[in-house]
C-alpha cells in the first residue's frame, strides 16, 4: 500500500541523488534539443530567441551540475548517455516530410521545451525547499534560477503560438 503524499516519510538521503539525476538527464535533453532547434530555424524570426534560450538552458544545466556538486551528488552518466539518445531518438517523428524539416515539428519542439522548462521549474522549487530546510542550495541562488525558468516558459510560449499561427494559418 502506498503512502498519501502529505504524509511524512523517514527520508532517504539517496532519493535526492536520484532525483537531481533525473533532472539532469531532462536537462541534457533540453539542452540539445533547444540547440538543434535554433540551428534548424536559421533565418527565421524564431532563430535569435531560441539561440539566447540556448544559452540560458546551457546555464541552467551547468547551475545543476554545481548545486549537484555542493550537495554531494554524484553525475550518473548512463542518465546523461540515455537522455541523449532518447533527443536522438525524438527527432524521428512522423510529420509529414520524409527528407525535410516540417513546420510541425517547430510547433511539436517548443511544446516539448516547453514541457520541459516546467519540470525545471518544479525542480527548481523542491530545490528551494531543500535549501530553507537545510542550508544548502542557498535559496536566493534557486530562487533566480525559479524567475529564469518562469521567463523562459513565458518565452517559448510566445514562440508556440506564433509558430502554430503560421503552420496552421490562424490569428497569433
Amino acid at each position: 500500500m502506498s503512502e498519501p503524499a502529505d504524509e511524512a516519510v523517514r527520508p532517504e538521503p539517496r532519493l535526492l541523488g536520484i532525483y537531481l539525476n533525473d533532472h539532469l538527464a531532462g536537462s541534457t535533453a533540453g539542452v540539445r534539443l533547444v540547440r538543434r532547434l535554433a540551428r534548424g530555424l536559421r533565418g527565421t524570426p524564431l532563430k535569435e530567441p531560441l539561440a539566447g534560450l540556448a544559452q540560458e538552458i546551457a546555464a541552467d544545466h551547468a547551475d545543476l551540475l554545481a548545486i549537484m556538486a555542493e550537495l554531494n551528488v554524484p553525475v550518473r552518466r548512463y542518465k546523461i548517455y540515455t537522455a541523449a539518445a532518447a533527443e536522438l531518438a525524438g527527432r524521428l517523428k512522423l510529420n509529414g516530410h520524409l527528407l525535410t524539416r516540417s513546420p510541425l515539428s517547430t510547433v511539436v519542439e517548443l511544446e516539448m521545451l516547453r514541457l520541459g522548462i516546467e519540470g525545471k521549474a518544479s525542480g527548481w522549487r523542491t530545490l528551494r525547499a531543500v535549501g530553507a530546510a537545510r542550508g544548502r542550495p542557498d535559496p536566493e541562488r534557486v530562487d533566480h534560477l525559479i524567475d529564469r525558468a518562469t521567463s523562459q516558459s513565458a518565452l517559448l510560449e510566445t514562440l508556440r503560438i506564433r509558430a502554430a499561427a503560421r503552420v496552421f494559418g490562424v490569428p497569433a
